[in-house]
């Protein structure tokens, strides 16, 4: 699957691939191609993703084009 809105939101953060790669703890290559849809993106990496853009993992697949993230559940006591 591709996600065009990885390079979109990594580019929009003045962030390079190699920072990105870096904090997912894989190599910069390996993280191009996930960006270019060569390579499967793993789901564990949607989550850190999100936080690290200020986002929602539907925003990243494309389910809605709200960026900003979904508010936080409140804890029950």
């Amino acid at each position: 699957m591709y996600y065009p809105r990885l390079r979109d939101l990594r580019e929009d953060n003045d962030m390079p691939q190699k920072q990105v790669a870096a904090y997912l703890g894989i190599d910069q290559r390996v993280y191009s191609n996930y960006e270019t849809g060569k390579r499967e993106l793993p789901s564990r990496f949607l989550p850190l993703l999100a936080e690290l853009y200020g986002t929602s993992v539907d925003y990243i697949l494309g389910r809605t084009d709200i960026i900003v993230p979904y508010p936080s559940k409140a804890k029950s006591k």
